[in-house]
């Protein structure tokens, strides 16, 4: 008889891009979101939450390669019908709310939304294949008072969360500027055309002696390789370097390059007044360029917006893994995509918004010391008696409906220290104790965890002996003494 093959058990690990998020993980990221929508929604911003799910048709030219739906978003096809994908972003989903709703809605609509993302792309460190994003936007408006307070809001939530002034820039650029200087160049839309915009993209990762090499001839990578350039010749590609170096020491200086880049397009003369629109607005709200300012080295973006392009850049630095000090960099970015809700309702609706990767500025915040730290776990009420369990449900429902967050010890209670180490990984502040002594002399031991771990730690044998950190209390104090220790650690 054949031997029957054991099935292989399935390893006890996530998905590869994947991560498990703990209880201090999850309780520092709502604190930051909670904090975040209450700027949202002081601007007077409402919540959506739409489906996790899409379809591809839905998603459309956002995906990375609309001939194959399943590359860079988790994408399966239903019933040989709709291809459907987890979101990609939290924009897509919501140009397709807004065409769906929009005679329900009004306009303009301003809506913020919260919550994971999925991207079916090649993980590193730090690239997930889920994350969090935290989007708001305002669909319905063309008024560059949208863009501009996108941008205030922007600064207030980096200061509301912890980022002060000083520690972040976040820098303004407009599409239509770029398409002024390529008008310039005599670039139509085509090949040539979209090479250029490629090229421009990698300014910040290359910088302006690369981009003169990528947009000439080619040049040598960091690998060795050699890449291929768009084959302009230095005098073509000049206008494409002014662009991008025009920034000057004030607004208006840079504004007065813009002019001389674009020449005389009217779509970049156009794009150079919304910028200075926005600068206005902004100055007039009290957002000077220490906060905000115009740099046209912003290229992130530029072929997906239609307009004004925003990013976040937080400027304290760092230390990397081999110990080298840069600069901690971008956290959020948005701006102006009038085309986005076209595709389903066959007419423009302009929108501008931004989106702040949530990962990355809880990564920052912790960088600067800036996170809540290790928060308190529940008081543990411990269990000396097993055929006494009512007591000490009674004792953990007393400060449960005091809004004070407890538990019995559920393991084996026969290791007294093991219940102790239990309340040490659970980080209580405090455990209680009620043996049969106790309980006849109707009294409870009151044990200061977080006291005893530094006596333990610092004090000498003298110092010990003097500050005890474990308090013998009536049965009726236990509620008042829990308080009083919570209160003296709460935040520490």
């Amino acid at each position: 008889m054949a031997k029957v093959k054991k099935q292989p058990r399935p390893k006890a690990l996530p998905p590869k891009g994947f991560r498990d998020y703990f209880g201090e993980d999850v309780a520092e990221r709502k604190e930051m979101l909670d904090r975040i929508a209450a700027v949202y929604h002081r601007y007077g911003f409402e919540a959506l939450e739409s489906s996790a799910v899409e379809t591809v048709e839905a998603l459309g030219k956002f995906l990375p390669d609309v001939d194959r739906p399943n590359e860079g978003v988790f994408a399966w096809q239903e019933d040989e019908k709709d291809w459907l994908a987890l979101r990609y972003d939290l924009t897509a989903p919501l140009a397709r709310v807004y065409a769906q709703y929009r005679n329900d809605l009004p306009t303009p609509y301003r809506r913020f939304a919260m919550g994971p993302v999925w991207r079916n792309e090649k993980p590193g460190p730090g690239r997930f294949r889920q994350f969090y994003q935290c989007d708001a936007d305002t669909v319905g408006s063309a008024s560059m008072a949208a863009d501009a307070e996108i941008c205030a809001m922007l600064a207030d939530t980096l200061e509301t969360v912890g980022i002060p002034r000083g520690d972040y820039i976040i820098r303004v650029n407009n599409r239509k500027v770029l398409n002024g200087v390529l008008e310039v160049m005599g670039l139509e839309e085509g090949p040539a055309r979209d090479d250029v915009l490629r090229t421009i993209d990698k300014f910040d990762k290359v910088g302006e002696a690369g981009v003169r090499e990528l947009l000439g001839k080619g040049r040598l990578d960091a690998s060795g390789a050699y890449i291929d350039g768009v084959g302009l010749s230095v005098d073509q590609a000049e206008p494409v370097i002014a662009f991008l170096t025009s920034k000057a020491a004030d607004t208006a200086g840079t504004l007065a390059n813009l002019r001389a880049a674009v020449g005389d397009s009217v779509t970049g003369k156009e794009g150079i007044a919304e910028l200075e629109q926005i600068a206005d607005l902004l100055a007039a709200q009290g957002y000077g360029p220490d906060r905000i300012e115009i740099d046209p080295s912003v290229v992130r973006g530029l072929g997906y917006y239609t307009g004004p392009v925003y990013e976040a850049e937080l400027t304290f630095e760092i230390t990397d893994e081999k110990g080298r000090k840069q600069q901690f960099g971008s956290v959020a970015g948005g701006g102006r995509y009038d085309d986005l809700v076209k595709r389903f309702t066959g007419q423009a609706v302009p929108a501008t918004g931004i989106s702040i990767g949530v990962d990355r500025l809880l990564a920052a915040l912790r960088a600067k010391g800036r996170t809540a730290g290790k928060s308190l776990g529940p008081v543990v009420v411990t269990v000396m008696d097993r055929d006494r369990m009512a007591d000490y449900q009674a004792m953990v429902a007393e400060l449960r409906n005091a809004g004070i967050r407890a538990e019995v010890y559920l393991g084996n209670p026969k290791n007294f220290g093991n219940q102790l180490k239990y309340a040490d990984k659970r980080n209580s502040p405090v455990a209680v104790i009620e043996g049969g002594d106790e309980k006849e002399r109707g009294v409870v031991q009151i044990k200061d965890l977080v006291l005893g771990a530094k006596i333990a730690e610092n004090a000498t044998l003298e110092e010990w002996k003097s500050l005890p950190s474990q308090y013998e209390v009536p049965r009726g104090d236990l509620l008042a003494k829990v308080r009083e220790i919570i209160a003296l650690h709460e935040g520490g």
